[in-house]
């Protein structure tokens, strides 16, 4: 049986003790980083052998393909593709034309990452940057404007799925006003609850249908002042499964990030028993996965039927013209030069 785990990798190959470790532990997924990537070849063939330790051939395979500076599949090997805020400018001048560019330039993601065997985008980011906020969000937002993301977000997500590829909306419930990077430091909110609800959860709210979404590791003292929306019952039942009527597959963002404390097992279980299907742990050290399986648990019951639902939106592309939409989207870009 599958556990509720997406793991790492250490590299560009499998070593014998990984392969062992996840044909024992059979996590959900895998994700990549810049770390496990060559060439399309080399990428091609860890992709298999993740899915070979599963027997799954259409096992979820994630990356972070933001574009701008969070983007694992690089030049010169990848065209470099422009940060979310770019697509925001061209909406601000002209509607249409930044949602066009915004569908454009996912379908060409996704033609990308499909062809090298990756299904999972860890995008949209959903977040609204607020002044005086750390940049860790920054220009990887569409827009501090509610309306313009969600617009543009509800392009990327089209443009991934028709390409063969799920997205996964972050960071739920919202990262905008976070005032530390959760990688470094656990980020607290003292926004009050009625504020964060007209502004920063409305992006979420509103795109509550997109397959899968990943928590922010940050404390919204209003809900809970105690714990981060990552292991808060309270902050994911009162608020993304009640208010938000968020039903899809929830993921964990990075167990291993500094905004979390306490080993590894007891992040683990936090969040499993405060409402995530899945727990990430993305940086492939084999002692710390190990630390996170003691304590995961069989992907049965409601986590089992969320993530069938969110593989069951994975369809074979459409007939697709790269040259031609690289060139539209080239010209749509111009809208706001």
């Amino acid at each position: 049986m599958r556990t509720r785990a997406i793991f790492g990798c250490a590299g560009m190959s499998l070593g014998a003790d990984e392969r062992a470790f996840f044909r024992e532990v059979q996590p959900w997924g895998f994700i990549l980083f810049a770390r496990n990537v060559h060439d399309r070849d080399q990428i091609r063939g860890l992709v298999a052998s993740l899915r070979d330790t599963l027997g799954d051939a259409r096992a979820p395979i994630l990356i972070d393909q933001e574009g701008g500076r969070v983007s694992r599949l690089k030049p010169p090997g990848w065209k470099a593709r422009p940060a979310a805020a770019r697509f925001g400018d061209v909406y601000a001048n002209h509607h249409e034309a930044g949602t066009e560019a915004s569908y454009l330039n996912a379908r060409l993601i996704a033609h990308d990452l499909l062809e090298v065997g990756i299904n999972v985008d860890c995008v949209p980011v959903l977040d609204l940057p607020v002044e005086g906020s750390d940049a860790v969000i920054g220009d990887r937002a569409f827009a501090r404007d509610a309306v313009a993301v969600i617009d543009l977000s509800k392009a990327q997500i089209e443009g991934l799925m028709d390409g063969g590829v799920l997205p996964i909306m972050k960071h739920i419930p919202g990262h905008g006003r976070a005032t530390a990077d959760s990688h470094l430091a656990l980020p607290r909110v003292a926004t009050d609850a009625d504020e964060l609800s007209a502004t920063d959860f409305v992006t979420f709210r509103s795109l509550d249908t997109c397959p899968m979404a990943m928590t922010a590791h940050v404390i919204y003292e209003a809900i809970d002042a105690q714990r981060p929306a990552t292991t808060s019952p309270k902050v994911i039942r009162d608020v993304i499964r009640d208010e938000m009527g968020f039903d899809g597959l929830l993921i964990s963002d990075d167990l291993s990030m500094k905004a979390l404390n306490g080993p590894l097992s007891a992040r683990t279980k936090a969040a499993l028993f405060a409402g995530c299907d899945i727990v990430l742990h993305c940086n492939g050290r084999l002692d710390e996965m190990k630390d996170v399986a003691s304590e995961v648990k069989p992907l049965e019951g409601q986590p089992l039927r969320r993530a069938a639902h969110a593989l069951s939106h994975l369809v074979e592309p459409d007939p697709f013209d790269p040259a031609a939409a690289e060139a539209r989207l080239t010209e749509l870009l111009s809208v706001s030069a």
